[in-house]
């Protein structure tokens, strides 16, 4: 069977691999616990549910615009005016399917083939294959040893001619790491001079704790969005604990939005009403389930941190938005292919593998989901690893041994 050469090089999410292995051992009656879930386990505001079911009512659920329809793209010209500190008009507004369309389309409408694209390592395990598909080049820059943030230098030094665009994904997915500042308006400076895309995932931005700070990168450019080479992405799957609705959006200069626009009306067209009445509902009703949300992953972190640091040669950086920590476990083993399959099969803990992200020796642990079940995970990865804890150990109704070195 003929396949194109470009299209078999895409490989499947390994986030998506890890959940199917955890879900085939929990059939199998396994006590698996699964950290590799990048979903948050609050329920969705009942004003989304309640502006789905006024629509509902209505029994009209036709076809949309393929750039959204006009009362969300709205709701989303207010939410970048309150939380970026500019506003756009409708026509610089994209709703999409997810975050993940957002920047596909975006790589589509500004990518020829051999472009380049600058990923900040780790990178989210999506990027490079979504670079590749529309034939780019993924160009990756690691942070100094033992950093898990790039330097400004690295990254200017590797862009060349072909370099359209750099990824930031501020608070960061694998890491948890929220970028500073200083750093933000470097790279903000820098592509707007060089006229360098600079799509912002900002998919996290309201989940940041305690001192950390998130910052806008409209705050570190003075042209307007239509002159910008600022694009922002966002969406309620995160925030919002609305992951299954599948709304994002893009924001950017009027001319790139309407390229994409094109794109996505003949590839998905426009997206669902149902869900757009529901992802408005979220963004114009009450925002405490939001402040309840982050109160309850910073209390995940700080219970996650403390069992890690009880964990022999593991460090991890802490993180300060998002709910994933990034630690590193090479001193148990670099291959952290091989460590994860470990953990899953002796410990039966699914955490994904640093690899798929950029730096090997790493796990990403996702701690959004139930705090004991979170714990308890931790705990098992201490049993699993480190010859100091207790060799046995209780996992579901059974007890365990540690019979290795």
């Amino acid at each position: 069977m003929k396949i194109s050469r470009n299209a078999s090089r895409i490989e499947a999410s390994p986030t998506l691999a890890l959940n199917d292995q955890a879900k085939a051992l929990r059939a199998q009656g396994k006590p698996v616990i699964n950290l590799g879930v990048g979903e948050p386990k609050n329920l969705a505001p009942m004003s989304a549910i309640e502006y789905a079911q006024q629509r509902l009512g209505t029994r009209d659920l036709k076809y949309t615009p393929a750039s959204g329809i006009q009362d969300f793209k709205q709701a989303v010209v207010d939410y970048t005016t309150k939380h970026y500190g500019r506003t756009p008009k409708l026509n610089n507004v994209l709703i999409t399917v997810g975050a993940k369309q957002a920047i596909y389309n975006t790589l589509v409408a500004i990518l020829d083939p051999g472009d380049e694209v600058i990923l900040l390592a780790p990178y989210w395990v999506s990027y490079p294959e979504m670079v590749q598909l529309p034939a780019g080049i993924p160009v990756p820059v690691a942070p100094p040893p033992g950093q898990l943030q790039q330097r400004i230098e690295d990254i200017e030094q590797a862009v060349t001619e072909r370099t359209r665009a750099i990824l930031l994904n501020s608070p960061n997915n694998p890491t948890g790491v929220v970028y500073t500042s200083d750093f933000v308006k470097s790279l903000v400076e820098f592509c707007e001079r060089r006229e360098i895309y600079l799509i912002l995932d900002d998919i996290y931005h309201q989940l940041v704790y305690g001192d950390t700070a998130w910052v806008s990168g409209y705050q570190y450019t003075d042209r307007d969005i239509d002159q910008s080479y600022l694009v922002v992405i966002n969406g309620v799957s995160k925030t919002y604990g609305m992951t299954g609705l599948r709304i994002g959006w893009a924001v950017g200069a009027a001319e790139l939005i309407k390229v994409m626009s094109n794109i996505q009306s003949q590839t998905t067209s426009g997206t669902s009403i149902l869900t757009q009445e529901a992802a408005l509902g979220a963004l114009v009703g009450p925002q405490n389930d939001v402040d309840e949300l982050r109160a309850f992953i910073k209390g995940n972190r700080d219970l996650v941190l403390k069992g890690l640091a009880e964990i022999e040669e593991v460090t991890c950086i802490i993180p300060g938005g998002a709910f994933y920590c990034f630690p590193d476990f090479s001193a148990y083993n670099k291959d952290s292919m091989a460590l994860a399959g470990f953990l899953l099969e002796k410990a039966f803990v699914a955490a994904v593998p640093g690899a798929p992200f950029g730096l090997d020796g790493y796990l990403r642990i996702s701690f959004a989901g139930d705090r004991n079940g979170v714990m308890e995970a931790i705990q098992r990865i201490r049993w699993a690893l480190d010859s100091t804890s207790p060799a046995e150990i209780s996992m579901g109704n059974q007890q365990f041994v540690r019979d290795w070195s």
